[in-house]
């Protein structure tokens, strides 16, 4: 049987990490499955939160300073054990009873990568125009420099083949793994699904944490690995 592995970086989620792995574990899914979060540095009390999981079979891997998204999956991808992949983030915007149709097109041998996208249907909760406008933007542009029809770039929610993540030179910390690893599985000509999925998006008050000034560093990402690594 297939294992997936749920790779899950968590930074100060106390009030969230909990109910997500709950979650998580939920899932009927057929395969097997290991969950694999890594605290980067905490200090909200996820970090016991997250030692009181690992004793009920949650794999957990902590860092000793911040280091952010992009380090934290690449900490997790490292401890990975699974055939396929899927990037969970530690709130609760969006909903794991989303994983059978994600892993589906891997499944069916259809698929390299999978990719959710909250635009193509799905249900979700109405939030921040600007936030929409500027992931149209990087959509738009990573399918103009690509030669991809992708309709959203920036989804937390991808699913892999273990063996093609781990063959990309991921160098990303941030928020810029995001249009990281979709540059490099385009350019490499994966076979992309995108497949609808719900959102549930918390605003800044609620503890969101991407600011404005990451756009920046999507733009850069997007450039930067279009042309060099």
């Amino acid at each position: 049987m297939k294992k997936l592995s749920i790779l899950i970086p968590v930074y100060n989620e106390s009030a969230t990490v909990r109910r997500l792995i709950e979650r998580v574990k939920a899932v009927e899914l057929p395969l097997e499955r290991e969950i694999v979060a890594v605290d980067d540095c905490s200090t909200d009390g996820t970090r016991e939160i997250l030692q009181a999981l690992a004793a009920e079979g949650v794999t957990v891997v902590r860092h000793d300073v911040n280091r952010g998204k992009g380090a934290a999956l690449r900490t997790a991808l490292a401890a990975a054990t699974g055939d396929l992949v899927l990037i969970q983030d530690a709130d609760l915007e969006y909903d794991p009873q989303d994983y059978p149709g994600l892993l589906k097109p891997l499944l069916d041998g259809r698929a390299d990568v999978v990719y959710g996208s909250r635009f193509l249907g799905g249900p979700h909760r109405v939030l921040l125009f600007w936030h929409r406008v500027a992931n149209a933007l990087f959509t738009l542009i990573t399918d103009l420099l690509y030669n991809v029809n992708l309709t959203d770039m920036g989804v937390c929610y991808k699913a892999f083949k273990i063996d093609l993540l781990k063959s990309l030179v991921l160098r990303s910390d941030g928020f810029g793994f995001e249009p990281e690893v979709t540059a490099k599985i385009c350019k490499r000509h994966a076979r992309i699904y995108e497949v609808p999925i719900s959102y549930s998006g918390r605003t800044y008050a609620e503890g969101k944490k991407i600011r404005f000034t990451d756009s920046f560093v999507y733009l850069w990402c997007l450039l930067r690995y279009r042309f060099a690594d």
